[in-house]
């Protein structure tokens, strides 16, 4: 992709990054002791050591850009040319959202950003055999409350941030007159090249639950709900022993919040929560996902905290061996020719979201059934790669979210190699390559309105950078 392209989505991309690293890791600090509550300047003291800069009621240190740049060279980041200015810039952004976003009542999810601690404590501890003496000393903190609230003000930024940029670019969209005009602007010579992609099918065979074993979860399910009623029993504690959901389980079943405006969990899961009573416990239920009951620890208006036990029915051997047979089977007919790829998948296949497609499997990013191979999930990558076109792989075993054990077949349908986009082929790209431009001039747009707006103190060495946004107030 050209240069243009990677330029017009730098500051979105830069933004992202920054927020979910600064989520995930903190650098020791070696800032001058500058004391700030909740990183908020006093508006009636600005001047301080070592501060970098202003931006509305937060006050920019010169170490915090230095800890951006630990935290990038930690994650393996490729700093090399990205200049000090850019990444202060970008830092800069950030600081912009999340005033902007406190200005606009952005609502911090308290329990959601204290769970991301509690897993960030978890993971570090995890990786340093649980020392938190050292852990302490390493991040040069006095207490385990102290690192636990620099991380909760590095979380919560981040969220505001991330939240705010959202809001922006909310409802930008683009229409088929935009995105020819988009392609068309695109000069010949700069127009995007797009890599080799594949189009892949699967057959995916899953052993069958039984009725016995769906009910063994439910009598378990039912006897957790009643130890906690009747005896008193911790919910949480629960969870974090039985509980078969791995992005829950740590935080005692803890879920992100839920939103009766933004639905984002099942149906079926969304049905049962939004209609139970604060401190009610659902009785167990299914989805895709397995057997879950519901704990309803909070309402705050349109908004649900709730944790939840999620488990799942066990799968026999001899399900499983039925299975297996089932999918050597299949196999065997569409090598010998007697059945097509696809008409096997539409007979036979269990993956409903592929079997009336002919199997062929939808790229999530782009929405086609292409997908380019350098960008392709590393799994699928592994599973066929040297698979020649039109050839059937052997019987793969595989799992997913919701499955802890299927098998399936693989094959390549079509190859497309690398090539100049072509409006009519690469319409779904070029659509979202639209978007991101449009998206980027909503953002300039939103900057330009509030940076204007905002009070803004630049300091120092960094008066002298080459901003693309206008934080000198020079024009």
């Amino acid at each position: 992709m050209s240069s243009r392209f990677m330029t017009k989505t730098l500051s979105i991309c830069m933004l992202l990054c920054f927020g979910l690293l600064s989520a995930q890791e903190i650098i020791p600090d070696e800032t001058p002791k500058v004391k700030v509550k909740d990183s908020v300047v006093n508006k009636t003291r600005i001047k301080a050591d070592g501060v970098a800069a202003v931006v509305g009621d937060f006050i920019v240190l010169e170490s915090d850009l230095d800890r951006e740049i630990a935290q990038l060279e930690a994650q393996g980041a490729d700093l090399s040319g990205v200049t000090r200015c850019e990444l202060f810039g970008s830092l800069l952004e950030r600081k912009l959202y999340a005033h902007q976003a406190i200005q606009d009542s952005v609502i911090v999810n308290e329990l959601y950003i204290q769970s991301l601690v509690e897993q960030q404590i978890e993971g570090i501890l995890a990786q340093t055999q649980g020392d938190m003496e050292g852990l302490l000393k390493f991040y040069k903190k006095e207490s385990e409350q102290a690192l636990r609230d620099e991380m909760y003000e590095i979380n919560k930024n981040g969220y505001l941030a991330q939240e705010m940029q959202k809001k922006v670019i909310d409802g930008v969209e683009v229409t088929p007159e935009e995105v020819r005009t988009f392609f068309n602007d695109i000069p010949k010579d700069e127009r995007p090249t797009f890599g080799t992609e594949l189009k892949v099918a699967q057959i995916v065979v899953i052993p069958e639950i039984t009725e016995e074993a769906k009910q063994d979860v439910i009598d378990k399910l039912k006897g957790f709900k009643k130890d906690v009623e009747e005896n008193g029993a911790s919910f949480t504690t629960k969870a974090l022993f039985y509980s078969e959901d791995s992005g829950s389980k740590n935080s005692g079943g803890l879920l992100p919040t839920m939103n009766r405006k933004r639905p984002r969990m099942v149906k079926e899961f969304r049905d049962v929560a939004f209609n139970l009573q604060e401190g009610e416990i659902s009785d167990p239920f299914e989805t895709d996902f397995g057997f879950h009951i519901i704990y309803l620890e909070k309402i705050r208006g349109q908004e649900y905290d709730v944790r939840h036990i999620l488990l799942r029915p066990e799968v026999t051997p001899d399900a499983i061996k039925k299975a297996e047979d089932k999918i050597n089977k299949v196999r065997e007919l569409v090598v010998s020719g007697k059945l097509s790829f696809a008409d096997a998948a539409r007979e036979f296949s269990d993956e409903e979201e592929t079997k009336y497609e002919g199997g062929k499997l939808t790229n999530p990013t782009t929405q086609d059934f292409n997908f380019e191979l350098t960008k392709m999930d590393t799994e699928m990558y592994t599973q066929i790669q040297g698979l020649e076109d039109g050839k059937i792989s052997e019987v793969i075993q595989d799992e997913d979210r919701i499955n802890s054990i299927k098998f399936k077949i693989m094959t390549v349908t079509d190859r497309i190699d690398d090539h100049e986009a072509d409006f009519a082929r690469d319409y779904l790209k070029i659509k979202e390559l639209a978007l991101q431009d449009k998206q980027v001039r909503a953002i300039d747009k939103w900057q330009k309105e509030v940076i204007a707006e905002t009070y803004v103190k630049i300091n120092g060495v960094y008066r002298d950078c080459d901003y693309q946004s206008n934080w000198l107030k020079t024009q």
